[in-house]
């Protein structure tokens, strides 16, 4: 994470969200190659990725691609990319039920589900964060992205925050966890580090 120059949109949440995913399905195959994706906190982990990764995409549709569709109206590449961009959406969400099917069974082809999963999901942030983001601080201002970073803290509320920041920092280097939460006020920081965290590992997500 490196400063954001005046005037220029911050994409860290994007980026860190992004990363977590990652990590999150990475973790999962690792589980499911070893035969320990059904415990308890394996199982948590999948929930809480499969919730942030479902309002992640949902506030997409709904509020940003909407709103950059409408500043490149007669750029009919730029559409096309917004069309990909929700197409690549649609595409993951079977992925992620045939992920839960198999989970619940338990199914012995998990992690070929979850491999697919991961495959598509990775391959989606890559596009988002190579041409998405590049398009969007073309186009839209810090004040366009406030309104997007606005609904998703709607969305996610307190009760979410509570478990997204302690989620992001999971495993994160000393150093980028620090410039992470510095993005928010101290009281934030506080309650995140007396209660919040200690929550979230108290919850065993993903341990094993």
């Amino acid at each position: 994470m490196t400063a954001t120059p005046p005037g220029t949109i911050d994409f860290t949440m994007m980026y860190v969200t992004h990363d977590a995913f990652r990590r999150d399905l990475g973790r999962l195959l690792a589980a499911a190659v070893a035969g320990t994706a059904h415990t308890p906190q394996i199982q948590a982990g999948w929930a809480n990725f499969k919730h942030q990764l479902l309002l992640h995409h949902t506030v997409e549709d709904d509020v940003l691609w909407p709103r950059l569709a409408d500043k490149v109206t007669h750029r009919p590449d730029d559409l096309l990319l917004l069309a990909d961009m929700e197409a690549e959406h649609a595409r993951i969400d079977p992925l992620l039920t045939s992920v839960e099917a198999a989970l619940e069974e338990p199914a012995a082809d998990l992690a070929e589900q979850v491999d697919r999963l991961r495959t598509a999901l990775v391959e989606h942030l890559d596009h988002e964060e190579k041409s998405a983001l590049p398009l969007i601080q073309e186009v839209l201002t810090p004040a366009d992205w406030r309104v997007f970073a606005s609904r998703m803290r709607e969305r996610q509320g307190l009760r979410g925050a509570a478990v997204y920041i302690p989620w992001i920092t999971d495993s994160m280097p000393a150093a980028e966890r620090e410039r992470f939460l510095a993005h928010f006020p101290p009281p934030v920081r506080v309650i995140n580090r007396r209660l919040w965290e200690p929550r979230y590992r108290k919850s065993g997500m993903w341990a094993v």
